[in-house]
């Protein structure tokens, strides 16, 4: 596949990680010249120094016979104007923008815009995507990371363990046959730094983060098992009323139970703005890292204090700050990656990586075909792919044990009609079953070979 990614920042420059990893003929366009030196020097990339929305460039990127583009620079308007000139002037099949404005956003969710009128296939909102984040943290307070796979049905949770964990120097095997009705599989590992996929004889340690892949009905007593406790949250006080703040505050206003939220924000226009958009929320106008503030907010009574502002160091210090007073729970929004080992250390029990968020849902766009869902782990270090099994697939017909999947693969769960259960190796995977698998980041050009999805995008 030919594939024209506009945009070599942060984002850009993991898709084409991604993709030029998996042998597709990848071309980086930027403004920038470092930024598309950076690239090509450490990616199997071509790159392209101009202005993504001109045609000439776009023509000198290899447009005329692109399958797909993918505009993520830093201007919507660049964005949308590259989608044009990609489908105008080059009929390129496949166009993904993203798009920041909630401007924009509201029109185009709104069909305001028809797409003979804006071609852009699919839209993608980084703080949409932040807040869907934020709220799957808040869903499950005791996991540093989540994502729902299976229309619901499997949930990913990522625990850190903690010295009471009761399960601790136990091989998965024997918790297998200890919790032998417990549909749920320990898929992945990391411990000092690495991650991997773990195997039947090896142990759990103090400080291991692990993702665990559970049936929707078990998250719950799979939580318990690994020593969490799982409490609803009731109060939450939300550092920053910005789009992100502000639609995590509308959709805990609509949750069936009651939650009481509070926001502060710094801004007074942005703070006037979630005002008149909340009904039942109270706004605070000031800085969410002032003791008096946060004391006003009622902090020491909170279940959970969410910093998403656009600043890290503000993020990162109102939520020790709160952990401090006696908050039960921090979330913090984290935009640079060398900030995320602090986590642990600073007491900050989950944060949300808005590059993470954003590649794993172009991801999920990219790979059509039989591939349903993607989720990026970490600094791209794995991924987490629900896929159909076709006719023609080698895994089709075979037990779970008979496959020869690559050392850092595993299964984590299986639907077989509408039926979820727990794989095993006795398992066999047979034509229609839709599979979930972690896969470390350099085994996924063998999963897509298994699943034969390279060929079909589109």
């Amino acid at each position: 596949m030919k594939v024209i990614i506009c945009g070599a920042g942060q984002v850009g420059w993991q898709i084409a990680r991604h993709l030029s990893s998996e042998r597709n003929d990848v071309t980086v366009v930027d403004n920038n010249a470092e930024l598309v030196r950076r690239a090509t020097d450490t990616l199997d990339v071509q790159g392209i120094a101009g202005f993504a929305s001109y045609p000439d460039v776009l023509d000198n990127a290899g447009a005329r016979d692109a399958d797909m583009i993918i505009a993520a620079t830093y201007s919507d308007e660049v964005n949308m104007v590259t989608c044009q000139v990609a489908h105008s002037v080059f009929a390129i099949p496949r166009k993904i923008a993203r798009l920041r404005a909630q401007s924009y956003l509201t029109a185009i969710y709104s069909d305001l815009y028809r797409r003979d009128h804006m071609p852009i296939d699919v839209v993608i909102s980084p703080e949409r995507e932040v807040a869907d984040a934020a709220l799957r943290r808040l869903n499950a307070p005791a996991a540093f990371d989540t994502q729902s796979f299976l229309d619901g049905q499997a949930q990913l949770l990522g625990i850190q363990l903690e010295p009471d964990c009761p399960v601790l120097n136990t091989p998965l095997r024997q918790l297998t046959d200890l919790f032998s009705t417990l549909r749920a599989i320990v898929v992945g590992i990391r411990r000092r730094g690495r991650l991997f996929a773990p195997e039947p004889n090896d142990q759990l340690f103090e400080s291991d983060q692990i993702y665990i892949m559970a049936h929707h009905d078990d998250v719950n007593r799979a939580l318990e098992i690994f020593g969490k406790t799982t409490a609803r949250q009731e109060r939450i006080v939300i550092v920053g009323g910005g789009n992100v703040g502000l639609t995590v505050a509308r959709a805990l206003e609509k949750r069936p139970e009651r939650v009481r939220a509070r926001i502060i924000e710094k801004d007074r226009r942005i703070a006037e703005r979630a005002a008149d958009a909340l009904e039942r929320t109270i706004v605070l106008h000031g800085d969410g890292l002032n003791m008096e503030l946060l004391n006003e907010a009622n902090i020491a009574k909170a279940d959970a204090i969410l910093a998403v502002t656009d600043d890290d160091k503000t993020n990162l210090l109102a939520a020790v700050r709160a952990k401090s007073a006696g908050c039960d729970m921090a979330i913090c929004l984290v935009n640079d990656p060398t900030l995320q080992p602090l986590m642990s250390p600073l007491d900050i029990d989950a944060y949300i990586n808005p590059r993470a968020t954003t590649v794993s849902s172009i991801l999920r766009h990219i790979r059509h075909g039989r591939v349903r869902n993607v989720y990026s782990i970490g600094d791209a270090e794995a991924e987490v792919i629900e896929a159909q099994v076709l006719s023609t697939s080698p895994i089709a017909g075979q037990l779970i044990r008979d496959i020869d999947f690559p050392e850092g693969v595993l299964v984590g769960s299986l639907r077989k009609g509408e039926k979820v259960i727990k794989p095993t190796g006795r398992t066999r995977i047979e034509e229609g079953d839709i599979i979930v698998l972690f896969a470390l980041a350099a085994d996924v050009p063998e999963v897509e070979r298994l699943f034969q999805v390279s060929i079909d995008f589109f």
